[in-house]
Order: structure tokens, then sequence, then C-alpha cells
């Protein structure tokens, strides 16, 4: 998918986050909205996902062959943030199940292994309310790496994270976000790849 936007900007009351954003997010490449805490990286990714609309401007989705409709865009989209809500009361294979049933499956894996890749077979009877906050992370980056979309959302994706789920996460990033437009927010060079191109907020004021 590729995402165009045209004069973007967000504001809340009287405070401009960001303004004037003119870019061309391209599929197969892999961009790191970087900028100061509180600078808006949270909210810039919130709206060109489209969750959150903006006060100005336009964001434009498209494949290959179409233009994509802003209400069908989440259709292409994952997401993965510490913010995100997991369903608690769902053991880890019920939540699995529950997801895909409304993604398909990146790469046609089995959903009866997604577990296993994501390094949590182990809690597969587990209640999420009884996950630690590094395991719920881990899901949530998992469901979103093996979904059956284009682009990829990660918000600080190794939040929560010890240093082998770091490494787990820099893994399976490289594997499944190879073919994917990707747009990562942070500050912390270990969560994005060396290639990726930097949109600093800092510049969008």
């Amino acid at each position: 998918m590729k995402i165009i936007v045209e004069n973007l900007g967000k504001r809340f009351n009287r405070e401009w986050i960001f303004k004037k954003f003119n870019f061309v997010f391209e599929q197969s490449r892999c961009y790191a909205i970087v900028g100061p805490n509180g600078s808006g990286k949270s909210t810039l990714m919130q709206v060109l996902w489209g969750q959150v609309p903006a006060s100005t401007g336009t964001v434009l989705y498209s494949d290959p062959k179409n233009i994509i409709p802003e209400e069908e865009a989440y259709k292409n989209v994952s997401v993965a943030t510490p913010y995100m809500e997991l369903i608690e009361e769902f053991t880890l294979s019920e939540m699995i199940k529950f997801h895909f049933k409304f993604k398909g499956v990146s790469q046609n894996l089995p959903i009866e292994e997604l577990a296993d890749l994501m390094e949590l077979s182990h809690a597969q009877n587990k209640l999420i309310s009884n996950f630690s906050s590094g395991m719920k992370q881990r899901l949530k980056l998992g469901l979103a790496f093996f979904s059956d979309t284009s682009a990829l959302f990660l918000d600080e994706p190794t939040t929560n994270l010890d240093k082998r789920a770091i490494e787990w996460y820099q893994v399976k990033l490289r594997e499944f976000g190879a073919s994917r437009l990707v747009l990562i927010a942070s500050n912390a060079e270990h969560e994005y790849p060396e290639n990726a191109q930097k949109i600093d907020l800092i510049h969008l004021k």
C-alpha cells in the first residue's frame, strides 16, 4: 500500500502538533517517525492509519491498481502499540483465533503455529490478564507481524521487552516487514533498521 499525504496537519485546541506535512510513503519501504517526547509521533501514526481525523489536508491510500477508499484502509493495516488494548478475558489461543477471523494470516502460516512463532506456546491456555507486560507486547507484535496486510504501524515496539524478546522482534521485523510499508514511531535506533528513512517531527511544527 502507498500512503500519500498533502498539507497534513493536526491540532488540539490552538496548539499545532504538526502541519503542512507533504509526503509519499511507499510500499516495501521503512520509515522511522522520530522527535522529542510529546512531539506527536503517536498522533501522526494514528492519523496515517485512519484512527484520528486530520485537522487539515488529506490522506490518500492506494495499491498498485486502485485507490483504496478511506473507510476500507483498515483492512490493509496492522498496528502494534503499548497502549493498544487486548481482550484480557481471552486465553492466548482464543485471542489468536478471534484476531484472525478479521485478518488473513501472512505467508499462509498455519494458525496453530502462531503461538510458537511468538515464543508463547507455553501460555496457550493462559488468560491474557495473567500475562506479563512483556508477553502482552510480544502478542501485540505477533498479531501485527503475522497478519496478511500491506502496511505495518509500530509505535515504540520494544516497550516492556527484554533483550531476548528485542532480538525476536528484530528478526520478525526483517522477515515479515520486508515487502510491506512499515512505519515505526521511535527514538530508539534498535527499533528500526539502519536503512529506514527518518521523518523528524521537529521540522513539522
